[in-house]
């Protein structure tokens, strides 16, 4: 009888649905694993500098924009965190900028283990690898890569942190603000506690900060195969992948437009230096870096939505921003052209876009726009703040970009809550969240009746 029933047992849970940790997953629960352990070191009394507790909302809001790099802040963090918990933050800002599963096969390379298919399957969702050949090699070049360019871009900026902050604090605001730069955080330790939320406002003229922290924004947000497509083939564009010519061309056009709108239409009233470094830099740090030179609420309100646009559209694939991504922009700008052309095939580059590629970026397009304006609508109701300034603090979290209006310290509960799952969602893809929680599904006839259906 014992037997039978074991049998039984056993025959029922061979039928029973395996669960099946998929990349999507590992790469969701990663995530929320990193930023779940530092909230709660973020709330030992050792991280604040009033040696209290931080309340948990605020600890899980500050980690989640620390690994999403975003940058978007309840306190400000020069001022309210000592400097254990800036470690923290800028410890939870490298593991998100490069990667969990990045990190992870950085530790396994260290520690001499085998890096197996699955592994390598994975690190090349991560990054958005085409395929899984090479992918140890250039794991290990995305590692060098990054620590090299930091150390750099860190070193550019010492002189001027040094000089007006001593040379032990200055040391560290040049290592702080060059993780944060090019791991597109926008994380600074610039505040004071007369003079709170400043982020690098005090260098607008300061070229070794300005444009360093520019550069190294935009070399992180280009993306890791761009950089290999960029070290292997030198100058020569013909030999890049499509995807590096579209991401290349893409970030040319979104660096260059608003820096002429800004320059002839914001900013009137600085000399032509200042002005031209302001207007750089603040069509630099939307590829979701969050820093910036100037006040934002003294924009115009074009220059604000524009903001919000570029936000919204975010850095490329593979690499450490946020956002929709440049390649989105770009497949739905082809699609369009094709459509306004009557051709039968989207195209870049003279390569043909495949179908599922340009559903993928409909998708992506609608996903963030709907999210974007109904959470905005949202904090709009709960806040005492117009619906523009919600749409800046929303575009900022899905975008992962930190820009702010300012009414971010002062939302209540329910509102940061809204802004901790953009910024999730934001840094992880609205896809992989999608493909994790639903499974594949076929449909049951391999052929359905067409028909048409007008649209526009």
């Amino acid at each position: 009888m014992t037997m039978f029933t074991l049998e039984q047992q056993g025959k029922a849970a061979e039928k029973r649905p395996k669960t099946i940790l998929t990349p999507f997953r590992i790469i969701i629960l990663g995530f929320a694993s990193i930023i779940l352990l530092g909230a709660l070191l973020l709330m030992l009394p050792i991280a604040s500098n009033s040696g209290e507790v931080t309340p948990f909302i605020d600890t899980l809001f500050t980690a989640t924009s620390a690994v999403c790099v975003t940058g978007l802040i309840a306190y400000d963090t020069a001022v309210h965190w000592t400097l254990f918990g800036q470690v923290v933050i800028i410890t939870l800002i490298q593991i998100g900028g490069m990667g969990v599963v990045t990190i992870a096969l950085m530790i396994a390379l260290a520690a001499g283990k085998r890096i197996g298919l699955r592994e390598r399957s994975l690190m090349q969702d991560t990054i958005s690898a085409p395929k899984v050949g090479g992918i140890v090699r250039l794991t290990g070049f995305i590692i060098k890569g990054t620590f090299l360019i930091e150390l750099i871009g860190a070193v550019i900026m010492a002189p001027s942190f040094c000089m007006d902050h001593g040379l032990i604090k200055g040391l560290w605001m040049a290592v702080f603000h060059s993780i944060s730069a090019f791991c597109n955080a926008g994380f600074d330790i610039l505040g004071t506690a007369d003079e709170q939320f400043v982020s690098v406002t005090g260098y607008v003229s300061d070229p070794f900060v300005s444009l360093t922290i520019s550069f190294l924004i935009i070399i992180g947000g280009i993306g890791f195969l761009t950089w290999d497509d960029i070290k292997t083939n030198k100058l020569s564009f013909k030999k890049y992948r499509t995807q590096s010519k579209v991401i290349l061309f893409t970030t040319f056009l979104l660096l260059l437009l608003p820096t002429v709108y800004f320059f002839f239409f914001e900013f009137q009233d600085m000399d032509l230096g200042t002005r031209l470094l302001a207007s750089f830099f603040q069509s630099t740090t939307p590829r979701t870096a969050g820093f910036n030179t100037v006040d934002l609420t003294a924009m115009s309100q074009a220059g604000q939505v524009l903001l919000a646009i570029l936000m919204l559209i975010g850095g490329s694939p593979g690499g450490t921003a946020g956002g929709m991504k440049t390649t989105t922009l770009a497949v739905l700008v082809a699609n369009t052209r094709a459509v306004f052309t009557r051709s039968t095939e989207a195209q870049v580059f003279k390569r043909r876009i495949p179908d599922d590629t340009i559903k993928n970026a409909a998708t992506i397009a609608m996903m963030y726009i709907v999210l974007c304006v109904f959470c905005a609508l949202f904090i709009s109701r709960v806040e005492a703040c117009t619906f523009v300034e919600a749409v800046f603090e929303t575009a900022s979290a899905v975008g992962t970009v930190g820009l702010t209006l300012g009414i971010t310290p002062g939302l209540e509960a329910a509102s940061k809550i809204v802004l901790i799952a953009l910024m999730f969602l934001g840094r992880v893809g609205g896809l992989t969240i999608i493909f994790a929680a639903l499974p594949a599904t076929k449909n049951k006839y391999s052929k359905l009746p067409q028909d048409r259906i007008a649209v526009g």
